[in-house]
């Protein structure tokens, strides 16, 4: 998927920080695509700054597992390592369920309307073939339970693992049947919610991980 033709001008002081969020969240987003070779001087010229912040934007992508460098050779988005599907999955199953319990006693009619939204436009987008607009309204439907939880510690080692969980789910999510499996079980967590039993929606959100785990591992 090709990057923007244009992107407005970044401001000096946070230009550094501000290529390095752009070309994250081209990653994450899959308009960086796995595989891409990234060369440094078209990427500059896009984004409207030189080479450097560039290049200092790259080395933190690759410490961070989103991009790799055969030295002398190229630099390219890192593929998606189904593999890593085994060690993510298993630990938002585990956190999110800890967020979840946490916030239950907070949700409110305002939070659950917001979680039906979510699942609603996650529906719209797999029926549209939209991947990054199912993948953000997905986050959207878990984003509801884990902001209330009052843990600063726990929301940020989510939002660390969903990175590359993001990743992952454009793999997922490019097969409808399989998304389309997360809307119902979304449906389930909401509804042991509005019930007021929060070992079943535990539970229930626990398995929806597990679920998606196997469906995506079992995909052709």
């Amino acid at each position: 998927m090709p990057v923007p033709e244009f992107v407005p001008t970044l401001q000096r002081p946070i230009l550094r920080e501000s290529v390095y969020q752009q070309l994250r969240d081209w990653i994450v987003q899959g308009i960086l695509e796995p595989g891409e070779q990234l060369r440094d001087q078209q990427l500059a010229e896009r984004l409207g700054v030189s080479r450097t912040p560039v290049r200092e934007a790259l080395r933190r992508l690759e410490d961070e597992g989103l991009v790799e460098t055969a030295k002398n050779r190229w630099t390219r988005v890192r593929p998606v390592d189904l593999d890593e599907a085994e060690q993510i999955y298993p630990i938002r199953a585990a956190l999110d369920s800890m967020a979840l319990k946490l916030s239950f006693p907070h949700l409110s009619k305002a939070h659950l309307s917001a979680m039906r939204e979510a699942n609603a436009r996650l529906k719209a987008a797999l029926k549209k073939g939209d991947i990054p607009g199912a993948v953000e309204a997905d986050s959207a439907f878990h984003d509801v339970y884990v902001r209330p939880c009052g843990n600063l510690e726990l929301i940020d080692i989510i939002q660390g693992l969903r990175v590359k969980h993001h990743r992952l789910e454009l793999a997922y999510f490019g097969s409808p049947k399989l998304g389309l499996v997360s809307v119902e079980e979304h449906a389930g967590i909401i509804e042991a919610v509005v019930e007021g039993d929060v070992r079943q929606a535990e539970r229930r959100l626990y398995r929806h991980f597990q679920g998606a785990l196997a469906r995506l591992k079992g995909r052709p």
